[in-house]
């Protein structure tokens, strides 16, 4: 199961209090595509089936799908704020090969 650094934590926290809706949630989800076989999903989602996994950090609730789990194992999502890099990344040590763009992997 993925999980998330201080910096990332805090970053949802803030985005989902701005969503302002009660039970809302960060989904992270892999899906076939992108340039080399899997590409990563992310969006806020009220829904959950009975077999979602959910883990909360601090104040942050993130749900993944069985399927996705499995090929998120040992990943870490993380939010960077800087000159040279902004935005969410994944580390993925199950991940074989990513592309270029650094959103798809095998």
């Amino acid at each position: 199961m993925i999980t998330l650094t201080e910096n990332a934590t805090s970053k949802v926290g803030e985005l989902l209090a701005g969503e302002n809706e009660e039970g809302l949630a960060l989904r992270v989800a892999v899906k076939p595509g992108g340039c080399s076989g899997y590409s990563y999903e992310m969006f806020f989602d009220t829904d959950r089936s009975d077999d979602d996994v959910e883990v909360t950090f601090g104040d942050v609730s993130v749900i993944v799908d069985t399927a996705s789990a499995d090929l998120l194992v040992g990943a870490t999502l993380d939010y960077k704020d800087g000159l040279d890099q902004t935005g969410f990344s994944i580390d993925n040590p199950s991940a074989q090969r990513t592309c270029g763009c650094g959103k798809s992997f095998s």
